[in-house]
């Protein structure tokens, strides 16, 4: 059998702002620029699971259940938050795309079967 990909797409809105606690303002506005200040994104996140569908349901991960995990872990997490004051993820690392990225990575595949999730793109 085949091993197949299926994604899932979700959209969610978050705050944040690109900052060090150890560098004073100024560094922080040299280093980041506008990123230094608070501003909202939004984003959409693709979740895409790999695998051979079951022979009963032919089904890699029934989206339902997909769905509840990027809810639990993704949406009530970050949707509508302020990703630097809303979160233990970004106290020593500011939310970069590549930083937030591989938070949301993690939590999936932390979340999901494993071996399940193939690969998110969020932007």
């Amino acid at each position: 059998m085949k091993v197949l990909r299926v994604t899932r797409s979700i959209h969610f809105s978050s705050s944040l702002r690109y900052w060090l606690e150890d560098l004073s303002e100024a560094e922080n506005l040299k280093r980041f620029g506008a990123q230094a200040r608070q501003h909202g994104h939004n984003y959409e996140l693709e979740i895409t699971v790999a695998g051979v569908p079951d022979p009963e349901t032919g089904m890699v991960i029934n989206l339902t259940d997909l769905k509840a995990v990027a809810e639990k872990e993704i949406m009530a997490r970050f949707d509508h938050r302020d990703l630097n004051a809303d979160t233990d993820f970004f106290i020593r690392q500011p939310p970069t795309p590549e930083n937030f990225a591989s938070v949301v990575f993690r939590l999936l595949d932390e979340a999901l079967p494993p071996g399940l999730l193939s690969r998110i793109r969020l932007y």
